[in-house]
């Protein structure tokens, strides 16, 4: 297995800790061979935040005690839209072995809250609801399981809820997202709006690559469109 190829922005901190222990038939292989150099820092590369979410989507699809086709088939097609079908390949293999493995998820999402920037953090937790949602229905224990991810990564649980609501299409799922109450006044909209649309900006995750800022840009519309849906309903100017 070409790990070293397939992260391609190389890797730092994920290389150690759990996950770096969860990955350790891998790891071992790459070091062998000498194909990467191994240099523990704090600065987040694109293999590091891979890494992460291969650990979050395997936590997420043993959440039910299930894993069904319709989310792997969701996941594949995921990888290949972020990696190309090669590396997508690799990724599944990696992701099928830790489908057999107990993941300390406490563990694992301390690891990503010390290292990863707050705006891949939430990145991350897009990509895990998009998943727990592929079957159509969002189990409680993946309900559950999600909430305690974000929390564990240091997610506040306004910006938990935000995301979360991010996978709904209705009023009140917009006033979620914008994290505002529906008697909030105009002004507050705008500004609550302001302060998402800064923070969930895809330029914030622009290391991840062009594909991955794809996906960033998709939740960033989501937060345009709740804000003019509540304009819309409050005739907003």
């Amino acid at each position: 297995m070409k790990l070293g190829k397939w992260i391609g922005g190389g890797l730092g901190w994920a290389f150690f800790g759990p996950i770096g222990a969860l990955f350790g038939f891998a790891i071992g292989a790459v070091l062998d061979s000498g194909e990467v150099k191994v240099q523990k820092t704090t600065q987040t590369t694109r293999g590091d935040f891979t890494l992460s979410l291969i650990v979050l989507v395997a936590a997420v699809m043993k959440a039910d005690g299930k894993v069904l086709k319709v989310e792997l088939d969701y996941v594949k097609k995921f990888f290949i839209q972020s990696f190309g079908s090669e590396e997508a390949k690799e990724a599944l293999i990696m992701l099928k072995d830790l489908l057999d493995k107990d993941i300390p998820i406490h563990e694992v999402t301390g690891q990503i809250r010390q290292y990863l920037d707050y705006s891949s953090r939430l990145q991350l937790l897009h990509f895990l609801n998009g998943i727990a949602l592929a079957d159509g229905y969002v189990h409680e224990s993946e309900r559950v399981l999600i909430q305690e991810i974000g929390i564990g990564m240091g997610l506040s649980n306004e910006d938990v809820n935000s995301v979360v609501a991010m996978f709904s299409n209705n009023l009140q799922s917009a006033y979620k997202i914008l994290e505002i109450d529906p008697s909030a006044t105009n002004e507050e909209v705008k500004k609550a709006y302001r302060r998402l649309a800064q923070l969930h900006h895809p330029d914030r995750v622009s290391y991840l690559g062009e594909e991955m800022q794809k996906n960033a840009k998709e939740k960033f519309q989501k937060i345009s469109d709740a804000y003019e849906k509540i304009k819309k309903e409050r005739g907003m100017v």
